[in-house]
């Protein structure tokens, strides 16, 4: 595979909103030994500035799927600003730009924000065994 080169530009990346959330002690001591049945769940969403600009939101959250009245709740917004080269002409390479590459470039910082997040809330042992693979998460949503 040839290395394509990118046809992006990082200008900034930051925390826009974080939180976490649990209730009461035996809320605690309750997700604590059950934070491992957890699922990752993001959600990618953008919205043009001027100038080829584009702020790109990437939602993560920690949830249990399964019905329980001890709960924690995680989440957090991630902000990338990007400047797209100015021969990015088609939607579908924009597309792409905005849910893999970027997403692949800024994943280090994300995972670990979102790591620090949970750990500093009292959950030391939560790892994420899995990267996201985004290319394949972008391939999925077209096919």
């Amino acid at each position: 595979m040839t290395m394509m080169t990118e046809k992006f530009k990082i200008l900034g990346q930051y925390i826009k909103d974080m939180s976490s959330e649990t209730k009461d002690a035996e809320t605690y001591i309750f997700v604590k030994d059950n934070i491992l049945k957890y699922q990752l769940n993001i959600n990618i969403i953008s919205k043009p500035l001027k100038n080829k600009m584009v702020e790109i939101n990437t939602i993560l959250k920690f949830e249990d799927k399964e019905e329980s009245k001890y709960k924690s709740h995680f989440e957090m917004t991630y902000a990338t600003i990007i400047k797209v080269d100015d021969d990015v002409k088609e939607k579908k390479e924009l597309e792409k730009i905005i849910l893999c590459d970027a997403q692949i470039k800024i994943y280090p910082n994300l995972e670990k924000s979102f790591l620090n997040m949970l750990h500093n809330s009292g959950y030391g042992n939560v790892k994420f065994e899995k990267k996201i693979d985004f290319e394949n998460l972008y391939l999925q949503q077209f096919n």
